[in-house]
């Protein structure tokens, strides 16, 4: 039976579309290391390369790929520039920063700017490739290092870094219902719509509803920005 299960979902597998993905880095050895690994994978198309921020918003504008590895330091434009124009293009573009720098203030950066994950170069392979699966299923993707830079400064100065002007966020986690605060510690923890209706016990459609209006209330443009706030206000731990 087991075996009979295994092929079922193998089959399951292979009849998705692959994750469609563009790389991003100035250094050629570093894609072709990328373009070796992530090939190998059965989900994984390597759609396209860029060599500096410029084509990376041209490429990215011509070959709409799924998910995009970005690294930030590149020759023409850099790649919180290019991840600017990127989402000003298209909104709903996943974006993972794939770079060597951890500290706060490029971390910060790249998630103001519009990046979906941010990841270090020393990091398993196998490990990224996960990380490009969990970010086209709209999971926020964080290096440990990225994570704890970002809950040092939350934690440090947490009303200096909020933009001018969010009129709509709430001053307290008090503002939001049990179920609006319930779904948000789950977006936190990187859950899918899917994971959290199945945890909350509700319909994937009624969790897309209470998202929308999450995102709305808190005045942030993704799921990684109300991440931010619930590590901010400690509904989940850090």
């Amino acid at each position: 039976m087991s075996g009979t299960n295994g092929t079922a979902k193998e089959a399951a597998a292979a009849s998705k579309p692959a994750i469609r993905v563009l790389l991003v880095d100035d250094h050629a050895i570093v894609r072709q290391g990328l373009v070796f690994y992530l090939g190998m994978q059965g989900d994984l198309d390597i759609v396209g390369e860029a060599a500096n921020g410029v084509e990376a918003v041209s490429r990215a504008a011509e070959l709409k790929p799924d998910v995009i590895l970005m690294d930030l330091f590149m020759p023409e434009k850099n790649g919180i520039e290019a991840t600017r124009d990127i989402r000003a293009l298209d909104a709903k573009a996943k974006i993972i920063v794939l770079t060597s720098f951890s500290e706060q203030d490029h971390v910060l950066s790249a998630i103001k700017a519009g990046a979906n994950g941010y990841l270090l170069k020393d990091t398993d392979p196998a490990d990224i490739a996960n990380a490009i699966r969990g970010a086209h299923a709209g999971r926020p993707q964080l290096h440990p290092a990225a994570a704890a830079q970002l809950m040092s400064h939350v934690a440090a100065a947490p009303d200096q870094s909020a933009a001018p002007a969010a009129p709509t966020a709430p001053a307290s986690p008090d503002a939001l219902t049990p179920r609006e605060a319930e779904i948000l510690s789950f977006l936190a923890r990187g859950y899918s719509n899917k994971e959290i209706a199945a945890a909350c016990g509700i319909a994937e459609k009624t969790v897309k509803t209470h998202v929308s209006s999450l995102l709305s209330k808190l005045g942030v443009a993704d799921r990684t920005q109300a991440a931010l706030y619930a590590v901010k206000h400690g509904l989940i731990e850090s």
